[in-house]
């Protein structure tokens, strides 16, 4: 019987091979799909056996998945079994510095758990109630919050007279008991900074803080060259000497605003200053202090510092 394979007539008329046909030019034949098979799933890792990761395309790496809306984190607080130490405690809860903490342990103004400890190196854990004394202190995160402060507000936590407070205008800003460092008149508006931090806030208030403060003043009427001179030089007030960083008017047409910079924190330094010389002071405004400024910032609202504001003031008052 004749095995050779069987031949069929094309078209030109030239015999084909029956069967497969070769693909021209060398292709290799494409794979046959699978009729109605899906594809299986990835068979699951055996117990205790970790699942393989998925390469992705590409050859990139997997991008984290962005936190949303996260708050700044709170500092640590000690866990239920966690202890730390009892001055850095201290030092957290913004009344001094880790340092300073230390003479207050062993001078004995600080009670643990109702009893007086002043060994170094005594230790907290939560729930312990610490007290300075007599007050209740403890580790809160740092609040840093800045106040276009208008007129007829006063500067203090409580007034007997039971005037408005600046404490009023940032009741809502935060949980934690802040209050303001330094202090503006009643009818003097501007920059008003407020902190649990009291370490800072002793550095700011401190009077070799040299904290630059700039402010606008508007006055009755023109300042004569001759009183521009003066102030210049510095003048003599009932409390001792003061002469500003700088001055000068505020623009060229009216002479009656003057723009001064100043870093003392004496009580009512740049009215009196004025008063002196037979001015009065129609308007005060704080537009800068310790290289905060008012920009963005309307009068009546206030503003939480940024991280970078932040370290800018610890930076500077640690000079």
């Amino acid at each position: 019987m004749d095995q050779r394979k069987p031949y069929r007539q094309s078209k030109s008329g030239k015999r084909q091979e029956s069967g497969k046909r070769k693909p021209a030019g060398g292709e290799r034949p494409r794979p046959e799909k699978a009729s109605g098979r899906r594809q299986s799933r990835p068979e699951k890792p055996a117990e205790g056996q970790s699942p393989r990761k998925i390469k992705p395309l590409g050859g990139g790496r997997p991008q984290p998945e962005k936190a949303a809306g996260r708050k700044q984190s709170r500092p640590e607080k000690p866990a239920g079994g966690e202890e730390i130490r009892l001055n850095r405690y201290i030092a957290a809860s913004g009344i001094c510095s880790r340092r300073d903490a230390d003479g207050l342990i062993t001078s004995g103004a600080i009670t643990v758990n109702g009893k007086v400890v002043k060994e170094l190196g005594s230790k907290v854990k939560e729930g312990d109630v610490v007290r300075y004394h007599g007050v209740r202190i403890t580790n809160e995160r740092k609040v840093y919050l800045l106040l276009n402060k208008p007129k007829d507000y006063v500067t203090t936590t409580d007034d007997p007279k039971e005037r408005k407070t600046v404490m009023q205008l940032v009741r809502n800003a935060c949980t934690e008991r802040i209050y303001p460092v330094g202090r503006l008149d009643r009818n003097s508006t501007g920059l008003l900074l407020f902190t649990n931090d009291g370490e800072l806030a002793r550095k700011l208030t401190h009077p070799s803080s040299n904290k630059k403060k700039i402010y606008h003043v508007f006055l009755d009427r023109e300042v004569t060259v001759a009183d521009m001179d003066k102030l210049s030089s510095g003048i003599t007030l009932e409390d001792g000497f003061i002469r500003p960083d700088a001055i000068s008017w505020v623009g060229n047409a009216d002479q009656s605003e003057i723009g001064l910079e100043i870093h003392s924190g004496r009580n009512r330094i740049v009215r009196r200053m004025f008063e002196s010389l037979g001015y009065r002071v129609n308007r005060l405004d704080r537009v800068y202090f310790a290289g905060l400024t008012k920009k963005n910032l309307p009068r009546g609202r206030w503003r939480f510092l940024t991280e970078a504001e932040i370290r800018m003031l610890k930076t500077d008052t640690q000079r």
